[in-house]
């Protein structure tokens, strides 16, 4: 899932060279950090949080095979 995200954020910023994925487990919940430049920040978020919406959606469903359960934080 790590991998997942930092493709999708890599994709839609300037920086790509400051996107930095962390990936905490705690038994079933998986919480994917994402830190991006400060510049960039609207851009992963998007208007009325639309973006930061469509990768949770892409990333749920790409979980959904694990059995676990992913939420992703922008940070």
């Amino acid at each position: 899932m790590k991998e997942l995200v930092e493709v999708i954020a890599k994709a839609l910023v300037d920086n790509p060279d400051e996107v930095v994925v962390t990936e905490k487990e705690q038994g079933k919940n998986v919480i994917i950090e994402l830190h991006v430049a400060s510049s960039d920040m609207g851009k992963v978020i998007g208007k009325q949080g639309r973006i930061a919406k469509a990768i949770r959606s892409v990333v749920k469903a790409a979980s959904l095979g694990e059995n676990k359960r992913v939420d992703v934080e922008i940070v």
